[in-house]
């Protein structure tokens, strides 16, 4: 089970996450569960409209590195430019898990390096897998959110549907 975070912060919001995550079922794997959107301030770079995000769980074969590739894909196809770090983008796909592994390449850290330190991530990854055990703090997604030291808002905005 890999979980990916979804963003976006310009354009059709609503819209984009959907597309994201139709093309996230084709192409990286079967999406198991998907958390309601939460309507995010910006982390980094803050002057900038605000987030929608949402936390996916995905079942797939694919290789960590074969899974960015595919997702930066997505990213570029839904028309994510890349000007400068933590800016506004029509979409961002982020892995944070990949099951339980610890990986540290020159493209890709999972679990994702600052997962724990943002609530934007931890309110919808608590939502779906609140009891998901990080692999190197070996804290659950809900002690990581209780301990988050991050206070910016994250308000729901959209409910998913329970599945069938």
């Amino acid at each position: 089970m890999i979980f990916l975070l979804l963003g976006a912060n310009l354009g059709d919001r609503v819209q984009t996450l959907r597309r994201a995550t139709d093309l996230v079922a084709v192409r990286v794997g079967t999406v198991v569960h998907q958390s309601s959107l939460y309507e995010t301030a910006p982390w980094g770079l803050t002057d900038q409209p605000t987030y929608l995000n949402q936390v996916l769980a995905v079942e797939t074969s694919l290789e960590p590195e074969d899974v960015l590739s595919r997702t930066q894909t997505i990213e570029q196809e839904l028309g994510r430019i890349r000007l400068e770090k933590w800016g506004a983008r029509i979409i961002d796909i982020d892995i944070l898990y990949y099951d339980q592994r610890v990986l540290q390449t020159d493209t890709l850290t999972i679990p994702h390096p600052f997962l724990h330190q943002r609530r934007f991530t931890l309110v919808p990854l608590a939502e779906i897998a609140p009891n998901f055990l990080h692999p190197i703090l070996q804290r659950t997604s809900l002690e990581l959110l209780e301990e988050c030291s991050d206070r910016s808002e994250v308000t729901l905005a959209f409910v998913q549907p329970a599945s069938e």
